[in-house]
């Protein structure tokens, strides 16, 4: 599967953003700061093959909806396999800044969560900012939080415009070692 991941970043690096799959160590640091106990909906965003959906999963309470977005068709169909069967799951073939759509499709409200594998420093600028405002305006809603990983603090500025960053946290046990930003819409 790794010579697969590497193709896909081949084919569209500034969607994919990874040349290898996360590691164990950076989904458990993204869903460290979920309060599963007391959420009812958490979405991901660019779920690649699923190392965070799968934390996700293992760790959330019964009855919690989760939606996982996933763009390129070739890791979409890997999402499918293996978590097209688990309840409260659904895997959208789309894009992260249709998020209010698909909440409306699945008869959702409010999201607790939001994770997300999106590489910020290599999507076009105007794409960014649409999705970070969409997530901002859902997770204040419900003061939620966004958690997202980067490779590099070069994108905090922008992170910094639309939410307060409560977190960050750096996995070494990465190839490449990444920071967990955890942030709120509350800004200072």
């Amino acid at each position: 599967m790794k010579t697969d991941f590497l193709t896909e970043y081949i084919r569209n690096p500034k969607t994919i953003g990874a040349v290898a799959l996360s590691s164990k160590c950076l989904a458990k640091n993204m869903i460290k700061n979920i309060d599963f106990a007391h959420c009812s909906v958490i979405a991901e965003y660019g779920a690649g093959t699923g190392i965070f959906t799968a934390e996700v999963i293992r760790n959330r309470k019964k009855g919690t909806k989760f939606l996982v977005i996933e763009q390129d068709e070739y890791f979409y169909n890997i999402l499918c396999k293996k978590f097209g069967k688990c309840r409260d799951v659904h895997i959208i073939h789309g894009d992260a800044r249709n998020l209010e759509k698909y909440m409306r499709k699945y008869n959702i409200s409010r999201i607790d969560y939001i994770i997300s594998g999106l590489p910020f420093a290599s999507l076009p600028s105007d794409i960014s900012h649409r999705i970070l405002a969409e997530t901002r305006k859902i997770i204040a809603e419900s003061r939620g939080k966004f958690i997202t990983f980067q490779y590099t603090l070069f994108k905090v500025g922008l992170f910094k415009r639309f939410f307060d960053i409560v977190e960050t946290d750096f996995t070494l046990r990465n190839i490449p070692s990444a920071f967990v930003l955890t942030m709120t819409s509350e800004l200072r």
